[in-house]
């Protein structure tokens, strides 16, 4: 039903001050900047290999204006949506419904590229409380035109999204939507028993969805956590980043072998944010 994560969605203040920060970070430029008049909205797009990360941030009135404004005063600018992908959304409402789950019609979605006028379109479906367990999240399938794809991206900057991570108090809840509901494939349960922690991993378009199951009594629902960016040269990507004023930690071995990893401290608006070589 699901085939990709197809992209993730960051809230901000000031669109403009964020695709400046995270111009910076990634190495490489926006691919698009548009706007939704009808939702309120503006965004800035960076597109990667496997996946695109949107800068959203509210311009006007509606109903994105709304929703923007009102996660950033209760949780300050930061990761607030995850997006996934489908080839046939008309296919998986269906099952959904036959599913006995109670979801609406498909929405049609247009963007516009504010520098080169281009239009996108997409289908989109909104989903339960029960199925987004708390997470802003919806399922879309592109219809018409495409983002722009960068030719290269250099060894020193970032060119793909390693894993997103999330935090839960009901991993058998979790499973349960995302693998038997969504048909995500589950690739990796385990407790690491150094942290005494059981971890998810789902997989899918060369990307992870990595779940922490935490017994947190202060959060009830599931929840966006955190960002891992593969780099080519972790060595040159931090050289950059230390260059252009960004901080950053220094580079020690990952949890994973044969891993290198840094986190970024600053200019990505508070999302903890891990860089990841694998040698």
């Amino acid at each position: 039903m699901i085939t990709s994560l197809d992209h993730l969605i960051v809230a901000v203040k000031d669109l403009e001050k964020a695709e400046m920060n995270f111009s910076e970070v990634f190495g490489v430029p926006p691919v698009w900047r548009g706007e939704h008049p009808e939702l309120g909205t503006h965004n800035s797009i960076f597109n990667f290999k496997n996946t695109y990360l949107e800068i959203l941030s509210s311009k006007g009135n509606g109903i994105g204006a709304e929703f923007i404004d009102a996660e950033i005063r209760r949780n300050g600018e930061g990761l607030v949506g995850l997006v996934l992908g489908t080839d046939n959304i008309n296919n998986l409402t269906n099952k959904l419904k036959e599913k006995k789950y109670l979801v609406g019609d498909t929405l049609i979605g247009e963007g516009i590229n504010l520098k080169s006028q281009e239009k996108r379109k997409w289908d989109y479906l909104f989903l339960p409380a029960e199925l987004t367990r708390g997470i802003f999240s919806f399922i879309i399938q592109h219809t018409s035109g495409t983002l722009p794809k960068l030719e290269k991206y250099p060894s020193d900057t970032i060119k793909k999204l390693d894993h997103v991570v999330i935090n839960t108090k009901d991993p058998e809840g979790f499973i349960k939507v995302y693998r038997d509901v969504f048909g995500i494939r589950l690739a990796l349960d385990k407790v690491i028993e150094h942290w005494k922690t059981r971890i998810l991993f789902f997989r899918l378009n060369k990307t992870t969805i990595e779940v922490i199951a935490k017994d947190n009594d202060q959060e009830s629902q599931d929840n966006l956590w955190g960002l891992a960016w593969e780099v080519d040269s972790i060595e040159k990507t931090y050289a950059r980043l230390v260059k252009q004023g960004i901080d950053v930690t220094p580079i020690k071995k990952g949890v994973k072998p044969n891993s290198l990893v840094a986190t970024i401290k600053s200019h990505v608006c508070g999302i903890p944010t891990l860089l990841i070589e694998h040698t």
